[in-house]
């Protein structure tokens, strides 16, 4: 049998023949795993982009809402402070028209 580390020619010295009979690894599994990691990453970050857009929106609604909220109580008291200021110049005008008669 023969010793795999002789060599038959010459020119054959120069190479490394310990690896002479390993055999290549198939790494196309792992660029189809890549590709597909790389793929859904980028459908999660447009997700994730897509979800903060969303929660902006609405925070920012919230937040009208609230100033809104906030207005319509105001405008509420300046309402029923003028219907009370209506009824008592209503009545000062019974007032004076009952003054003006006698």
């Amino acid at each position: 049998m023969k010793d795999k580390r002789t060599y038959d020619k010459l020119k054959e010295h120069g190479e490394d023949m310990t690896h002479e009979n390993e055999s290549k690894i198939d790494t196309s599994p792992i660029e189809v795993l890549t590709e597909q990691y790389k793929a859904d990453l980028h459908k999660y970050k447009e997700r994730e982009g897509l979800y903060i857009k969303t929660e902006n929106q609405l925070k920012g609604t919230k937040q009208i809402v609230v100033e809104m909220s906030s207005t319509i109580k105001e405008l509420k008291i300046k309402n029923d402070n003028l219907h009370a200021e209506i009824a008592r110049l209503r009545e000062e005008i019974q007032l004076l028209e009952m003054q003006i008669k006698k």
